[in-house]
């Protein structure tokens, strides 16, 4: 076998198989898919394993991962010994190792599969979550470790994979916070081995390469973060780039400190998928922060149950701005007593209220608020097909967001040209 020569940066990550995940994060060039593959090939000669490598789609193997892996054999100088077939895509060894390869767009060509020891999930952030926890339970053998795979470039913190093995703060899950991961560069976790690379860590890349992966910080930064930087983040342009995240002290001691705060409570309605979201709000109208201290966000509850569990607004006689398009349910809350009103809604008042929020300095929420932080933290603008923003769509249905709208109804920010400012209190 012809020795191959590896990026210093992949040496640990080769022969490492303690782990059962090995989960590979990193920007464009950073060659993690080529070593990926190389470990396959290493560990296939070895020892008589299935391997499965899966994409999102089946056919976009045949110009990735298959042709990556035959390249490495003819480069290894193993082409005599070593079989690739491409119809169908399979890859066999001479002591009975096969790689085979699968798409999640023909889930049902999966459950032909049996006694698979390793799974490589290549560009996993492009499967879905419940592709994933499908494939952990075709990972199966009576006697070998089992071990899976998963390399990506970063996309946003929204995505399953960040959740999964980074942050999940709706769930209050914290596995490794990704900072600590492109500093470090490596971290073992329990069972999973993370791996941070970037274009730097490929010795063989030519310096025009990287020099064209700095240039996309002057005309797309997202694009060079996730390239260049190899790092997670928001992908898109941000709804609310002024959002701040502070602990609850700190919040509710700046809401004490207002010298005449406007309080605001806004409720938006759901049932089935969507949510009723209720949030308490205190506008420091003077320095144009908006703060955001309380949050109420739950879904398939009836009305009756919803007000049980709102009681705390009936007797302190707070007034609720809700939806206006459920009067049913409005009328329904102030005959149990609730002051309620509808909020005002008109052609366009989606992108105005939109626009309203976007005028505040600052958005300062509680860290007793996790859905509206999820929310709004990362929320972006949808595009259409040439790539342009939509300024009144976004890429989730921030139902707390729409509360905010409700709960504002009536107030104006002034805008940085020094317009008219109406407050109704």
């Amino acid at each position: 076998m012809h020795i191959k020569e590896v990026n210093p940066h992949f040496d640990d990550f080769l022969f490492d198989w303690e782990q059962k995940f090995q989960f590979l994060v990193g920007g464009y060039g950073s060659s993690k898919s080529y070593h990926v593959a190389l470990k396959l090939i290493l560990k296939l000669l070895s020892e008589k394993r299935t391997a499965l490598v899966v994409r999102e789609v089946y056919d976009t193997h045949r110009d990735s991962t298959f042709s990556l892996l035959e390249e490495i054999i003819n480069e290894l100088e193993l082409d005599h010994k070593i079989r690739c077939m491409s119809s169908p895509m399979q890859i066999r060894f001479p002591n009975g190792s096969k790689i085979i390869f699968k798409g999640m767009d023909k889930p049902q060509k999966l459950k032909s599969i049996h006694n698979v020891s390793l799974i490589w999930l290549e560009e996993c952030s492009e499967i879905k979550y419940e592709g994933f926890k499908e494939l952990l339970g075709r990972l199966r053998h009576p006697s070998l470790r089992l071990h899976m795979i998963l390399s990506t470039n970063p996309v946003g913190e929204d995505n399953w994979t960040f959740l999964h093995f980074f942050k999940d703060d709706r769930n209050k899950r914290l596995v490794l916070d990704d900072q600590d991961l492109y500093a470090k560069r490596t971290v073992i976790v329990k069972e999973t081995f993370y791996h941070h690379s970037t274009a730097d860590d490929n010795l063989f890349l030519p310096a025009s390469y990287i020099e064209q992966l700095e240039e996309m910080k002057e005309y797309d930064p997202d694009l060079h973060r996730i390239a260049r930087e190899g790092r997670f983040g928001v992908n898109g342009k941000r709804v609310l780039p002024q959002f701040e995240e502070w602990s609850h002290e700190a919040v509710m001691n700046a809401v004490k400190s207002i010298r005449k705060p406007i309080e605001r409570v806004g409720m938006d309605f759901g049932f089935e998928d969507s949510y009723n979201a209720v949030v308490r709000m205190a506008v420091d109208h003077k320095n144009k922060y908006l703060y955001i201290y309380w949050q109420y966000y739950k879904n398939k509850m009836t009305d009756d149950r919803t007000a049980v569990e709102l009681d705390e607004f009936k007797q302190s006689r707070e007034l609720i701005i809700a939806d206006s398009a459920e009067p049913k349910t409005i009328k329904y809350f102030k005959q149990l007593g609730f002051r309620m009103k509808g909020a005002k809604k008109f052609g366009g008042s989606r992108l105005a209220n939109t626009k309203k929020i976007k005028r505040f300095k600052k958005i300062i929420c509680s860290s007793n608020c996790p859905d509206v932080i999820r929310e709004l933290k990362y929320l972006t603008y949808k595009e259409d097909k040439n790539g342009n923003i939509i300024p009144d769509d976004f890429k989730i249905d921030p139902h707390t967001f729409s509360a905010i709208w409700y709960g504002l109804d009536g107030y104006e920010v002034s805008d940085l040209k020094g317009g008219a400012v109406s407050v109704l209190k």
